[in-house]
């Protein structure tokens, strides 16, 4: 019966944690291509692996006033106006990382990848629109500061520019949002 409570109670945990929703990029600058990497990693059960990393493309380029929505790992790809075919998996601390196809049956909802992380960060650096110069100072690790495998600030504020990272829970829904100003 311990057993079963157990099993039934790390389902529940799983379920209630699978990556839940989806991240919008709103890169809202003038000016500036958003150029960046994202993760999702699981914050919960004092480990923070599964570890998820975009690749490829990398970086992901988002072009000004564009807003950008990564439903999950697989719907991404076919809903995404800049998808994402290839990410790097990484399901320990010493574990080389995995490259898996967007439609890896571990990252199609309901895989135990999908359903054991949650987005949690972005790397970024602004490039001024359309050439390869970056913008020097606005750049930087972004993400949730209630995650406690991320040390990243949730805002970042440049002359150049400000970026916010914030959740939004509806129901059992979580919508992270990257805002971009």
């Amino acid at each position: 019966m311990k057993r079963l409570l157990l099993v039934l109670g790390i389902c529940s945990v799983s379920s209630a944690y699978a990556q839940g929703g989806p991240l919008i990029i709103q890169n809202f600058t003038s000016n500036y291509d958003f150029h960046g990497t994202i993760y999702a990693n699981n914050n919960i059960g004092g480990g923070c692996y599964p570890f998820v990393i975009s690749k490829d493309p990398d970086p992901i380029i988002i072009p000004p006033g564009t807003t950008v929505k990564y439903e999950n790992y697989r719907d991404q790809y076919s809903f995404s106006g800049y998808p994402i075919s290839t990410w790097d998996v990484i399901l320990g601390a010493g574990s080389p990382a995995s490259p898996r196809p967007w439609n890896h049956g571990s990252l199609i909802p309901g895989g135990v990848i999908s359903n054991n992380t949650r987005w949690s960060m972005s790397k970024f650096q602004m490039y001024h629109t359309g050439t390869s110069v970056p913008e020097t100072y606005f750049n930087g690790d972004i993400g949730e500061t209630a995650a406690p495998c991320n040390t990243a600030p949730d805002a970042i504020t440049t002359a150049w520019g400000s970026a916010k990272w914030f959740t939004i829970t509806s129901g059992t829904d979580v919508y992270t949002y990257l805002i971009i100003q």
